[in-house]
């Protein structure tokens, strides 16, 4: 039998040549975190170095937003492609042709994958009908520096998850089902407590052809403008890929590599899967942030002093959109349930985002950031001139009907998972 097509135009993907890293690769020390996690903490990637040492790894491959916009960025991303040819001429990546099921197992939790890649023709990261789209709205300032990474390298190495809607359990899950009869091509434990990754080639012909019938199913019962994928983890990411593909494509042509981004594609229906709010903190105020909120908001405007950082993250887990949007707020004077009536956004991550983007307009801090988990948004937020915001958790129920209605939600609505939790560095594709 004549193999089918790699390339299945409908659903905008293609069945993927992935670079893996050779047996002598000690993988623990091959696989880092995705770069946009702990960006206020130097301490953890400090740790990586240290871990990592001379040893091949992608943690040479990519570059840590904590870097950014610092000094040496340059030379970093100049290394970063030297090394990206250095790993393919002396044997450290080696290739794989086909879809890998990937689980990631995160205690008693197991999240379940699929790598393919997704063609760029078919995703816009403005609101639209496209069959790919963002999640999110772009933030169109953060593309240049992942732009400046991509172009001129010869891989990429992906962190980014993209959701399909699959309530029937059609697509990824039953290749869970066959793992016992699939190669396994990798299982290790990742670093700093991050838990467990296995990857299995699905490299039987039947097995493709069942994936990709599951795929078409879920198109044709989306009904209007169909979509299919749904970008959740590395929206920026995979923006930058298709920047970079439209500079390149008029002077390559269609069918160059770089028109395919790879991803992990994972049902939003997977028990393994958890969102989780993406909190904010403000770092060096340089005015009174609950004055600009009473400005703002006028008789809108409720502030609850709260005992403990505990009870606040408790009063904000229980609030529920209504005719307000709560919001918890920490400093250094302590914590305060924040409750905004009759918001302009549907969420409450685009009230509070559009309060912070005036507030940082107007010069109210230094700098802000967006953070995974509440301890870590309460201790930074407590410190001495800083300000956390806990946001509540988002039905993940809830995603893609957004999506359809709404084109994005805002900026920073959610996480699929905690920062340790998010996707590690493995595979690799050749883009050039």
């Amino acid at each position: 039998m004549s193999r089918p097509p790699r390339i299945h135009p409908d659903l905008g993907l293609l069945v993927p040549q992935v670079y893996l890293p050779g047996p002598d690769i000690d993988l623990q020390r091959w696989a880092v975190i995705a770069v946009d996690q702990f960006t206020s903490q130097p301490e953890y990637w400090a740790q990586v170095e240290r871990l990592v040492g001379d040893a091949p790894s992608t943690l040479r491959l990519t570059l840590p937003e904590i870097y950014l916009e610092k000094p040496g960025e340059a030379e970093r991303i100049g290394q970063i492609q030297a090394t990206m040819r250095q790993y393919l001429e002396t044997g450290v990546l080696q290739l794989h042709e086909g879809f890998i099921y990937v689980e990631r197992i995160l205690g008693r939790r197991v999240r379940k994958g699929l790598m393919l890649a997704l063609d760029l023709e078919r995703y816009e990261y403005t609101p639209g009908t496209s069959l790919i789209r963002a999640t999110e709205g772009t933030i169109v300032e953060r593309l240049p520096p992942r732009t400046k990474i991509r172009a001129g390298a010869a891989l990429e190495v992906p962190h980014i998850l993209v959701l399909i809607d699959d309530p029937g359990h059609t697509v990824v899950e039953p290749l869970a089902a066959a793992r016992e009869q699939l190669e396994k091509l990798y299982d290790f434990e990742l670093m700093l407590g991050s838990g467990r990754l296995v990857g299995y080639a699905v490299g039987d012909l039947a097995l493709e052809q069942q994936i990709v019938g599951a795929l078409r199913g879920l198109v044709g019962g989306s009904g209007g403008a169909p979509l299919l994928f749904a970008a959740g983890d590395g929206n920026h990411s995979l923006a930058a890929a298709k920047v970079l593909w439209e500079e390149l494509k008029p002077r390559a042509g269609m069918d160059h590599p770089a028109r395919y981004a790879l991803v992990e594609v994972v049902n939003i229906h997977d028990e393994g899967l958890s969102f989780e709010p993406i909190h904010r903190v403000l770092f060096g105020l340089r005015q009174d942030f609950f004055a600009f909120l009473r400005e703002s908001c006028g008789k809108r405007l409720t502030c609850t002093p709260v005992a403990s950082a505990a009870a606040l993250v408790e009063r904000v887990a229980a609030a529920r959109d209504g005719a307000g949007h709560t919001v918890g707020i920490v400093g250094g004077s302590g914590c305060c349930a924040v409750e905004i009536a009759d918001p302009s956004a549907s969420l409450p991550a685009g009230t509070i985002q559009e309060l912070l983007d005036a507030f940082m307009a107007a010069g109210g801090a230094d700098k802000i950031d967006y953070v995974h988990g509440e301890e870590v948004t309460l201790r930074l937020g407590s410190q001495p001139g800083n300000l956390g915001l806990c946001l509540p958790h988002l039905d993940k129920a809830e995603l893609f009907r957004t999506v359809r209605r709404d084109g994005v939600m805002p900026r920073k609505t959610f996480s699929l998972g905690e920062a340790h939790e998010k996707r590690f560095y493995m595979e690799a594709r050749q883009i050039v």
